[in-house]
């Protein structure tokens, strides 16, 4: 039986029977801690997985990292990155850790074939083997051994829950999410680095105001706008060309930042005004319940949640047909099913002073 948290978010039909059903939650909040929008419970405690780069990215940038090392928004974007290890990738990871002062051997995120396949080919018709620069993550920890190289401490076991680097990483995190060190749940990702599980309501919380950061002091601020700029700027750097967050953030034209993780993790920032005039940014988090191993659901539904919520122009929404409703083929191209959303969200009011 699904989890009490988890309400039915997407069904496959195959004839006229509902074959299987992708079970998951969401939380949508604005920046002024408003919640507008839920399904499931938005009190699940999950992990963000690689949703939590643009904050494990924050620390850095907010003490001047960017300044004092020259760095572009392209290489900042990469930071913040899950990205698909293709040669542009791996070169602009290499040259930021040109010029933080750190090398590809520093890296503990291990290696993994890139996600790219036309790289991946390459590659094994060469007889190479994939180093770590190839990563998803190479980004991140090529980030966090620059927060390490700006405050002159230990470049070794970076990655340790009790370093410094990590420790002021979770201590602005749980800032963004409005909660205490202690109060945040800490688990090792896929890359052995720390990771983060708090409610959804509080991630997406964190989101909103990544877009909107009205009302934080002003050096964390400037910081959290640096780096919705950059991501924004460079979508074919945070995933890769024909990748959902790349496509997404491409479609969005700097009005929404995309970063979705492992375990059917997903999560959007919609910049100030996305819903009106005058409103504030929003942040959307949702979780599958059964990990979506092929990404077939939380894509679907991110995409079906900005349509309710009135966001997608038309032109917007058929740059993204492949992830609305669609129809499931046998192998001899046979229509023999659908996948579509089964949640409509009830919108709550919420007021805002003029």
């Amino acid at each position: 039986m699904p989890h009490e948290n988890y309400q039915p978010l997407v069904e496959v039909t195959r004839g006229s029977i509902v074959e299987s059903v992708h079970f998951g939650a969401l939380a949508v909040v604005d920046s002024a801690g408003q919640a507008l929008l839920s399904w499931g419970d938005p009190q699940t405690v999950t992990f963000l997985r690689s949703s939590a780069k643009p904050f494990q990215a924050l620390p850095f940038v907010e003490a001047g990292g960017v300044e004092h090392f020259g760095l572009t928004d392209k290489e900042l974007a990469v930071m913040c990155a899950s990205h698909i290890g293709t040669d542009e990738h791996v070169a602009t990871v290499s040259g930021l850790q040109h010029k933080l002062g750190v090398s590809e051997s520093d890296l503990l995120c291990g290696t993994h074939p890139p996600y790219h396949e036309p790289t991946a080919r390459v590659l094994m018709m060469k007889g190479e083997a994939p180093t770590p620069n190839r990563h998803n993550c190479s980004g991140k920890h090529t980030g966090m051994l620059g927060q390490a190289a700006l405050r002159s401490l230990p470049l070794q076991d970076y990655i340790n829950p009790d370093h410094p680097v990590q420790q002021t990483i979770l201590k602005a995190f749980a800032e963004m999410c409005s909660m205490l060190p202690e109060e945040v749940e800490v688990g090792i990702d896929g890359c052995s680095a720390p990771n983060f599980a708090v409610p959804l309501f509080n991630a997406a919380y964190a989101f909103a105001r990544l877009a909107d950061p009205h009302g934080l002091p002003a050096k964390r601020a400037k910081a959290l706008r640096h780096i919705y700029h950059a991501m924004t700027s460079y979508p074919e750097m945070v995933s890769g060309e024909g990748q959902f967050d790349t496509r997404l953030m491409q479609v969005g034209g700097g009005q929404f930042l995309s970063k979705g993780g492992a375990e059917g993790y997903q999560a959007v920032a919609l910049a100030p005004g996305v819903l009106g005039k005058g409103r504030p940014g929003v942040g959307i988090v949702v979780k599958i319940a059964d990990g979506d191993a092929a990404s077939r659901a939380r894509h679907l539904v991110t995409v079906e949640i900005l349509r309710q919520m009135g966001v997608l122009t038309d032109e917007q929404t058929g740059a993204l047909s492949a992830y609305r409703p669609r129809p499931v083929y046998n192998w001899r191209k046979l229509e023999v099913g659908q996948m579509r959303p089964c949640f409509i969200l009830e919108k709550r009011p919420v007021y805002y002073g003029a």
